[in-house]
């Protein structure tokens, strides 16, 4: 029998899921640097770049902003991430 964990309350929290206006990093596209993954903030809707990315612009914005839950923005991921639980679920 497979383990299964109840979502967080931020992930359960989410009632639409905020997509990606462009596919780049707000904060990469003003320095000119460039990303690997892109996440999108589920608090604001900001893009940024993720965590295997030079800059890891989404989890400073989530720590910096307690903004908790964002999602994959890579083209057919359907994921979502809480950091404070680290947590994943699909939507």
């Amino acid at each position: 029998m497979a383990l299964r964990l109840k979502k967080c309350e931020h992930i359960q929290a989410i009632e639409s899921v905020r997509k990606p206006l462009d596919y780049e990093c707000e904060e990469c596209i003003k320095t000119g640097d460039s990303w690997v993954h892109l996440r999108t903030c589920q608090s604001c809707g900001i893009t940024l770049c993720c965590d295997s990315s030079p800059n890891k612009h989404a989890s400073k914005h989530a720590a910096s902003h307690e903004h908790a839950v964002i999602i994959s923005a890579e083209p057919n991921e359907k994921w979502m991430w809480c950091y404070i639980h680290e947590q994943i679920a699909r939507y």
